[in-house]
């Protein structure tokens, strides 16, 4: 494992073996693997899920980055575990003042982690706003698919609970046409066949929203469409 650590910032730094070994041990010590220095000679098979995850974080940081990507960082580790890296990436940021991108179907996640948030649906980024906007505001401004995966969200007790819109998605390889909404909605109303616009969404009181759905019909789809399916 330290060596795998090590290799990423001999190669960026120029570093010695030496140099980047107590490197290696010096992250295991900050992401809280025990004993780092008898552990960063252990192979992957020898740590538990968590561990794994840990140095795993550990290698993306050794470099100091400015920016960091964690892509479902979180998955297949249990509710406890799962905390614990999320309290370690809140750690990590403040003490190396990174940037964190966080990909994840996780609306708990979302809500403990980020600050500002970006919603992606079949290929396209369909709301941007702060995570207290989109995921927190009345059901008639957000889109219909950050819509129904808040009110999910709102309905489940469990703090970290998945969620996913009310259909499966569209396929990319073959996309509807028009919003690609309008499937997952069974909807076929005023706006909601004609094309999403391309660039960037309209804003809506300093936050932005690809929809053509007015206030009103977004309210009718969260009543008709989306209340329905949390009974």
């Amino acid at each position: 494992m330290g060596r795998q650590i090590a290799e990423p910032f001999m190669k960026h730094t120029g570093a010695s073996k030496r140099e980047a070994r107590e490197r290696a041990i010096e992250m295991l010590t900050k992401v809280g693997i025990p004993q780092p220095r008898t552990r960063v000679d252990d192979y992957p098979h020898q740590f538990s899920g968590g561990m794994r995850q840990r140095a795993m974080i550990a290698m993306a940081l050794v470099c100091d980055p400015d920016l960091l990507i964690a892509d479902e960082p979180t998955t297949a580790l249990d509710v406890t575990v799962q905390a614990q890296i999320l309290d370690l990436l809140k750690d990590l940021q403040q003490e190396f003042g990174s940037a964190i991108i966080f990909i994840t179907h996780d609306l708990g996640v979302i809500s403990d982690m980020a600050d500002d948030l970006l919603v992606m649906y079949s290929g396209r980024a369909v709301e941007r706003g702060s995570v207290r906007e989109v995921l927190r505001e009345p059901p008639s401004t957000p889109t219909p698919g950050a819509c129904s995966a808040r009110c999910r969200a709102s309905a489940a007790t469990p703090r970290r609970r998945s969620t996913r819109s009310p259909d499966r998605p569209p396929s990319l390889l073959n996309p509807p046409s028009g919003c690609p909404f309008h499937p997952a909605l069974r909807l076929h109303g005023q706006g909601v066949g004609q094309p999403l616009q391309h660039g960037a969404p309209a804003a809506r009181r300093g936050r932005a929203a690809a929809c053509h759905l007015t206030a009103e019909q977004k309210q009718t789809i969260f009543i008709d469409t989306i209340q329905p399916r949390l009974r």
